[in-house]
């Protein structure tokens, strides 16, 4: 299908042909999976090089927003049909970003752990380097474990983003949102996840994409390449990956940060999708639906008086 270069004249034009044409690009991405995967198998041959790059292009492509603009057009279609199953929809999706949040959350507990352990082996001991591990030890130098902690404060912050919308934890300033009705809420909530949160978070992939994968492979690419400029670089790319640390013992993987943020973005996104769809059906079943299956965390005592004053600038008018 060639209809986004015979109706792509004017913009709804464009916006018609990609939308039609998002299904078929699933399936053609699918049964033709080997051209944008087959560098998994990596070898080094030309082939492998085209799917890198095409891999790279799709990533980040008008296409790709398209099939799964598709998609969740499709699964919401069927879950206003059948409420059950969007509410399995919606139930599912937070239950992957709360425990993927509650998972990580033990990341800041191991980043204060291993940070006593840096000072009590320099202090009393005084190494100069130091091995974890079981039967296989990773040794590496003291500076590279100090600052590797950054690397578990990065997944805290990111991958626990998701969990912590769920939860209600982030900080919000309503302004009109608190005196107005169920129905209203939840029309605000649909309008600000369809368009606040989903293209902020487009936008943010888009530029992580690219930023990642100028750290992991020559020559550059960038969004403004297309799939029939990239592809004659094939016989230039190679494996470039970033290794150089802010010391020169120090830690030598920030290529990870840029992974962990393309992590979050998809997250953010799949948390959209899920708040839109939540409150589709809280608009739709009424008030006595609110927060129903949302498995919020319980907090007790002096724990709840602390989160409390945590979010005590969430300001209502």
């Amino acid at each position: 299908m060639n209809l986004v270069e015979s109706w792509g004249g004017n913009p709804i034009g464009w916006l018609i042909a990609n939308i039609i044409e998002g299904v078929p690009n699933l399936f053609l991405a699918i049964f033709h999976w080997r051209s944008w995967l087959d560098w998994l198998s990596w070898q080094g041959t030309a082939e492998d090089k085209e799917s890198v790059l095409r891999f790279i292009y799709y990533g980040a492509s008008v296409e790709l927003f398209f099939v799964l603009f598709d998609l969740v057009v499709i699964l919401t279609i069927l879950g206003i049909v059948f409420p059950r199953m969007m509410w399995a929809m919606v139930r599912g999706l937070e239950a992957f970003g709360n425990g993927v949040g509650r998972v990580f959350a033990w990341a800041g507990f191991l980043m204060v752990m291993q940070q006593v352990v840096i000072i009590f082996m320099q202090r009393v001991f005084a190494v100069s380097q130091l091995s974890f591990g079981f039967g296989m030890t990773f040794t590496k130098d003291v500076s590279w474990w100090s600052e590797e902690l950054k690397f578990y404060n990065a997944m805290v912050v990111t991958l626990c983003l998701a969990y912590t919308f769920i939860q209600g934890g982030q900080v919000r300033v309503d302004l009109v949102y608190a005196a107005v009705r169920h129905r209203t809420k939840r029309a605000i909530d649909m309008f600000g996840s369809l368009f606040f949160m989903i293209p902020a978070a487009t936008l943010i992939w888009i530029y992580a994409w690219f930023f990642q994968w100028r750290h992991l492979i020559v020559p550059n690419t960038s969004a403004s390449d297309t799939l029939e400029r990239l592809l004659p670089k094939a016989r230039a790319m190679r494996w470039s990956v970033e290794t150089i640390g802010f010391s020169p013992n120090g830690f030598n993987a920030y290529f990870l940060f840029k992974t962990l943020l393309l992590v979050m973005t998809a997250m953010i996104v799949v948390q959209a999708v899920a708040f839109f769809w939540r409150n589709v059906l809280e608009f739709r079943e009424g008030e006595a639906s609110a927060d129903k299956y949302l498995d919020k965390d319980v907090l007790d005592g002096a724990e709840a008086e602390m989160a409390h004053a945590g979010h005590a600038s969430h300001t209502e008018v």
